[in-house]
């Protein structure tokens, strides 16, 4: 005699994945200080977004000032200013992107070469420690290097190069671009390459003992092997740095820049960081602000878009 038994109901995702969370209460206790966390700080205050739209009075708080539409963006769309700060944001992302995020890539693929263990651990710990500082602390020692009058910087140029007149980095629109860049990738480039030297370590040994019998240089087998084992990282984090296009680095600038390279050196961020807080215009502060996450995450979504469509490979 069989029985027939009616064939067991799956659980929809979302009710299984809730059924996890309910078996596994003390662990999802543990979570409850990061959800309040993110809620009380990143969440809640989301509410003040709509002060971009209203003509806001400090006064009448934000529920009574008028509300007046897209006022707030055509007067940043008005202010040279705004438009100047756009530019040089872009200006100072792009070159952080086409030379910063190489670098750390080429650090990673460099270190994993070198077969003598003191000297590669040397590397990496002299290149990790600017990683540390913050950025007020990397600004006085670049001050400090960089100076016209007594800096290292001035005095090893004219040494080697025998130049007349002392270089003024930081105060002169010509070379403050590159210093930023310069600088930051020699902050972020140790740091950075961990990840790589992470995903480097994973790859199956097998693969270049095989490439070393069929007689593959060292250079092949990074062209062959290595780059292609890391490239879903790279995708990644190149999506995310697409993200972030908009983002210059505020600590960075803010502790470099002076009045005297505004031209090529003010971005949206403390351009936002003067309007909001130091003229008390919260209205136009916030709308920028909005605008500029609006399209870092249209960056980051687009790029992921064509990342899955050109490699297959994504965040999500």
């Amino acid at each position: 005699m069989h029985t027939n038994h009616a064939p067991a109901r799956k659980l929809p995702p979302a009710l299984k994945e809730f059924t996890g969370y309910v078996k596994y209460w003390d662990l999802s206790l543990m979570l409850l200080p990061v959800i309040a966390y993110f809620v009380i700080f990143k969440y809640i205050p989301m509410g003040g977004i709509v002060i971009a739209f209203k003509d806001y009075k400090l006064g009448l708080g934000i529920s009574k000032s008028l509300w007046v539409g897209l006022d707030n963006y055509v007067a940043a769309f008005n202010n040279p200013f705004f438009l100047r700060a756009i530019r040089n944001t872009l200006v100072i992302s792009v070159l952080k992107l086409a030379v910063g995020f190489p670098a750390p890539i080429i650090l990673a693929l460099m270190l994993n070469e070198v077969r003598h263990s003191a000297f590669k651990r040397t590397v990496q710990t002299i290149s990790y420690l600017p990683h540390f500082l913050s950025w007020v602390i990397m600004a006085g020692i670049l001050s400090q290097l960089l100076s016209p009058n007594n800096g290292a910087v001035n005095a090893l140029l004219k040494k080697l190069f025998n130049i007349e007149k002392p270089i003024p980095f930081l105060i002169s629109d010509n070379y403050f671009r590159g210093t930023v860049v310069i600088s930051d990738v020699w902050k972020g480039i140790g740091w950075g390459s961990i990840l790589y030297l992470a995903t480097i370590s994973s790859i199956d040994p097998t693969l270049y003992e095989a490439a070393i019998c069929d007689g593959a240089s060292r250079f092949q087998r990074v062209k062959y092997i290595t780059l292609p084992s890391i490239m879903p990282t790279i995708t990644i984090m190149l999506i995310l740095n697409l993200g972030s296009i908009l983002d210059a680095g505020f600590d960075q600038i803010f502790n470099l820049y002076s009045s005297a390279v505004y031209e090529t050196g003010d971005i949206i961020d403390t351009y936002v960081y003067r309007v909001g807080l130091v003229d008390w215009n919260y209205k136009l502060s916030t709308a920028i602000g909005l605008f500029k996450n609006l399209i870092g995450f249209a960056l980051v979504v687009g790029a992921n878009f064509l990342a899955r469509g050109i490699s297959g490979n994504g965040i999500w």
